[in-house]
């Protein structure tokens, strides 16, 4: 019996539209809520990773007053993320439940920086 060779590639094809076909799953979310302090507290889930440090930088800039950052359901951060959240907290932000990983990166990089 002699194999298909085009049946390997039809079978990846086949993989290839399965994934085509799934829905994005959630990279980034950020909620604002106000305290009962009235302290604005940006929940941020998910992934803080390429347009979406943009995106979170933008929703900092409209802060008006102090803020705080909540990374409790934040699952992955990039280099740039990273930067931003250091030199967030060198200016006086608070980073709640940070991720021990996250916390030793922003360190390390307010550190670096200092």
């Amino acid at each position: 019996m002699i194999d298909n060779p085009t049946r390997g590639s039809a079978d990846l094809d086949a993989r290839r539209m399965e994934g085509l076909n799934r829905k994005p799953t959630m990279s980034c979310r950020i909620d604002r809520v106000v305290n009962a302090e009235n302290l604005v507290v940006l929940f941020i889930s998910g992934r803080i990773t390429g347009e979406h440090v943009d995106m979170l930088r933008r929703v900092m800039e409209q802060e008006s007053g102090g803020f705080a950052i909540d990374l409790k359901n934040v699952l992955l951060v990039d280099r740039e993320a990273v930067k931003l959240l250091a030199l967030s907290e060198a200016n006086g932000t608070e980073l709640r439940n940070c991720p021990p990983y996250i916390r030793e990166w922003v360190t390390r990089e307010r550190a670096d920086k200092g």
